[in-house]
């Protein structure tokens, strides 16, 4: 007859081996993603030397737009139909007069919408519609 206790014991201690097994690989991974970002980064470094134009410049954005501002253009876009994060980020590019075809703002810009954007949607003040091929559609609430 199998004594359940100690099974039970046994089972116990393997499954804490586990778990700190699985808390050590996780902070290891975490570790290693954090070296091969800056691996990836110190490869852009050399591998654009002498191309000053190849590296993309920090975009401050906080002194471009106001505060709230971004989440007003972006109402005021879907006032007029649902649209993507892509399309919201050329009409408030426009919207300040910027240069469109700055791919490194338009992306910054588009970053800067997405967290202003999900703080709208927790509050139910604009919803996603969809994803399209990795990009989310956004409308307002009464629109959809």
């Amino acid at each position: 007859m199998i004594d359940k206790s100690s099974t039970v014991h046994s089972l116990k201690i393997k499954r804490d081996e586990i778990t700190a097994a699985i808390a050590h690989y996780e902070k290891a991974l975490e570790q290693a993603r954090a070296d091969l970002s800056h691996i990836t980064a110190a490869i852009a470094i050399f591998d654009a030397a002498g191309e000053r134009m190849s590296v993309a410049p920090y975009m401050d954005l906080h002194r471009i737009f106001a505060r709230g501002e971004t989440i007003r253009l972006c109402k005021e876009a879907l006032a007029s139909g649902p649209m993507n994060t892509r399309q919201l980020a050329v009409y408030i590019i426009e919207a300040k007069g910027l240069d469109k075809t700055d791919r490194v703002l338009t992306k910054a810009v588009a970053s800067r919408i997405i967290h202003a954007i999900r703080k709208q949607e927790q509050r139910g003040l604009i919803v996603r519609t969809t994803m399209v091929r990795g990009v989310c559609v956004w409308a307002l609430p009464n629109a959809t």
